[in-house]
């Protein structure tokens, strides 16, 4: 079976592989993005309607996270639209452990149309993709929650599963959490990327205060300040969310990709080596 399906974030970290993986099955993908033929921006909601028009399917990747304010009342309106337009089924990606991400969750599951909730752990990723690769290059990471205990979780692993309960009615009505097989501390994900680089890159615990502070010195965005304060205090600071879920091996029948072969593979492309 074909279907039409719309990849919100289609360019992010998840939605890009998403599309990837939708496309190599065949199926009619449309790219929930900006820059598209057919945009769709989270903050011009009249692009909302045309994007979905036609779709039986959409993935919901928010950005930058569900747990912002205003993600909630985004998620509700999305929802509206897709009633309107008849979309038959909703997978949204969700934040293991985050009390706010659950709120946009409720909105989905008592929608009335099919879904599937995808609650992923922190990513591989937000190493080598995200805010915590400026400080590896510089060869110097200084993070506040230096001994929480993380399950990080690979993109590659979440666009896997989110094209799977994509694809199959089996899945429907399910919450899926995806983390990886065991657990990592900061300073144990920067010794591996250390030792896989062959650099000298160095650990510093940092309190949160001090952290906050020296983003905002440089220049970090303030709802980006706002979202990481978040994280490291009511998500790595609880301790409820040191937890390994099965959610891959539930839906892929297999173990999820662990944390030394994404460091293998993420070195070998040079990201993580300083051009200067």
């Amino acid at each position: 079976m074909t279907s039409n399906i719309l990849v919100l974030g289609g360019k992010g970290k998840t939605g890009r592989k998403v599309v990837e993986r939708l496309t190599k099955r065949q199926q009619n993908v449309r790219v929930g993005s900006r820059s598209e033929a057919i945009p769709f921006d989270w903050e011009n909601r009249a692009t909302w309607a045309d994007a979905l028009d036609g779709m039986d399917k959409v993935y919901i990747a928010f950005q930058p996270d569900l747990a912002v304010p205003g993600a909630l009342k985004a998620i509700e309106e999305l929802v509206k639209v897709a009633q309107q337009k008849n979309i038959k089924k909703l997978v949204l990606l969700s934040g293991k452990g985050e009390r706010e991400a659950e709120l946009c969750e409720q909105v989905v599951v008592h929608s009335g149309i099919d879904y599937t909730i995808v609650r992923a752990s922190w990513f591989n990723q937000n190493f080598s993709e995200s805010f915590f690769l400026d400080p590896i290059l510089a060869g110097h990471v200084a993070l506040p929650m230096a001994q929480a205990k993380i399950p990080f979780v690979d993109t590659d692993d979440i666009a896997d599963v989110v094209v799977e309960v994509l694809m199959n009615e089996g899945h429907d009505g399910k919450t899926y959490e995806l983390t990886g097989a065991r657990f990592l501390t900061f300073e144990e994900v920067v010794a591996d990327i250390a030792k896989a680089t062959g650099r000298d890159i160095a650990f510093t615990p940092i309190s949160l205060p001090a952290y906050t502070k020296m983003m905002e010195e440089v220049g970090v965005p303030s709802d980006y300040v706002w979202l990481i304060n978040y994280l490291f205090s009511e998500v790595l600071g609880n301790k409820e969310n040191e937890v390994i879920a099965h959610g891959i091996e539930k839906v892929l029948g297999r173990a999820p990709k662990d944390f030394s072969e994404y460091v293998r593979e993420t070195a070998a492309t040079g990201v993580w080596t300083p051009t200067t």
